[in-house]
């Protein structure tokens, strides 16, 4: 693994000059993207392929953002690159709140009722057209559960614990 948070996937080359549509993943793209910032190229395996690039230019387009690298001059040159994902190591990102935490630490993170009875294990986490599921290992079997504040309660990162409230009748026998 590349050790670094994806924050935005390349889409394509925008003109001919190396420019480039990127859709952020992330809720600062105009500080992530800004000039003279260092990203690198992630590929769906998570492994750096490419970087650092440095962000020349950048400016909101739409939804999206274009994106020119320095030492980028052609959109021949971005191709290799379509479709990967851009990333930043951990420590450019601004902190977490107290309640906020990256999909991707989920994966173990023990989940409990209010009253603090153990459910299960968080196995895996899916990013459905819905939203994000969760799958619990509980001692009998699996469940999924939204990853909505109606349902997730509380979440303690550096206990790596979840306190849930699940939808009537998900998690009964």
């Amino acid at each position: 693994m590349s050790g670094h948070v994806v924050v935005g996937r390349l889409r394509k080359p925008h003109g001919l000059k190396g420019d480039c549509n990127l859709f952020p993943l992330t809720d600062e793209p105009a500080r992530i993207f800004a000039p003279g910032q260092q990203i690198w190229v992630v590929d769906l395996a998570g492994e750096t392929v490419a970087g650092p690039l440095t962000v020349e230019r950048s400016r909101e387009y739409h939804r999206e953002w274009l994106v020119k690298f320095a030492g980028v001059e052609s959109r021949d040159a971005l191709e290799p690159f379509r479709a990967h994902f851009l990333g930043v190591p951990p420590d450019q990102l601004s902190p977490l709140a107290e309640d906020e935490v990256y999909l991707h630490e989920l994966d173990g993170f023990s989940v409990r009722l209010p009253d603090q009875t153990p459910l299960g294990l968080v196995s895996a986490v899916y990013e459905l057209p819905a939203g994000v599921m969760i799958e619990v290992q509980g001692p009998k079997r699996e469940f999924l559960l939204p990853y909505k504040k109606e349902f997730v309660r509380e979440v303690d990162r550096e206990g790596r614990r979840l306190t849930v409230t699940p939808p009537e009748g998900l998690i009964e026998e």
